[in-house]
C-alpha cells in the first residue's frame, strides 16, 4: 500500500470513528451558560457531570440530560448549579465533531 492510500485509508477510518460517535452520543445541545442554568432550575434533582478543560486557557465544562435530550455548555467562569443538583467532576469531558 502506498503513503497516499494509508493516509486516505487512516482519513476514513477517523471519520468513521467520529460518526459513530456522533451516533452514540444522540442528539446533544450547547447552550449558552444562561440557557444551561434555566435547564437547571427545572431539573433541580438532576445529575451534571463537570469538568475542567482548555490547552491555553481554563474554561469549565457542564452536561446533564433533561427530558430525553442532553445538553451542554462550556463557560470561562463556573456555573451556579442549584444546591441540590448531583455533580460528579470528571476528568474530561469529549464532544465528538
Amino acid at each position: 500500500m502506498s503513503a497516499g492510500a494509508a493516509a486516505a485509508t487512516s482519513g476514513a477510518t477517523a471519520g468513521a470513528a467520529i460518526a459513530n460517535a456522533i451516533k452514540a452520543s444522540g442528539v446533544l445541545i450547547r447552550l449558552e451558560s444562561e440557557d444551561f442554568n434555566n435547564i437547571m432550575q427545572r431539573n433541580l434533582g438532576g445529575l451534571v457531570v463537570y469538568a475542567i478543560g482548555g490547552v491555553f486557557s481554563k474554561n469549565h465544562q457542564y452536561l446533564t440530560s433533561y427530558k430525553g435530550l442532553t445538553f451542554y455548555t462550556k463557560t470561562t467562569e463556573p456555573v451556579i448549579l442549584p444546591s441540590k443538583c448531583e455533580i460528579v467532576h470528571a476528568k474530561r469531558i469529549w464532544i465528538p465533531g
